[in-house]
């Protein structure tokens, strides 16, 4: 059974920046799709990037391409999602998401999730 915990998550300003990380044990990490999902109080659950297995292969959703950034690090079954110029808007639990190479678009495996707040 594969674990994921998100760290990284706290209170900034409106323009500060936070790097969520994401750790994942009991599994093939490197063979895994990885995504960072976020839901807003009210609001459903969105994809805001994503990471394939080798790391060439990266998805950035349109609000946030121009602020974040998503890597990961096989050798330490890691997955950062690098957050700069945070906005009002980016609060949300963000969610850390596996995906095996057979799921298709089903990610397989989640998070407890980490609350990320920008005060304005």
């Amino acid at each position: 059974q594969v674990q994921l915990v998100e760290s990284g998550g706290g209170l900034v300003p409106t323009g500060g920046s936070l790097r969520l990380s994401c750790a994942a044990s009991g599994g093939t990490f490197s063979s895994y799709t990885m995504g960072w999902f976020r839901q807003a109080p009210g609001k459903e659950r969105e994809l805001v990037a994503s990471i394939g297995w080798i790391g060439h292969s990266t998805y950035l959703s349109d609000p946030v391409k121009d602020r974040f950034t998503i890597s990961r690090d096989n050798a330490k079954n890691t997955v950062y999602l690098q957050m700069n110029s945070l906005k009002v808007e980016d609060t949300a639990v963000y969610y850390c998401a596996a995906r095996k190479p057979e799921s298709g678009y089903q990610y397989d495996y989640w998070g407890q999730g980490t609350q990320v707040t920008v005060s304005s």
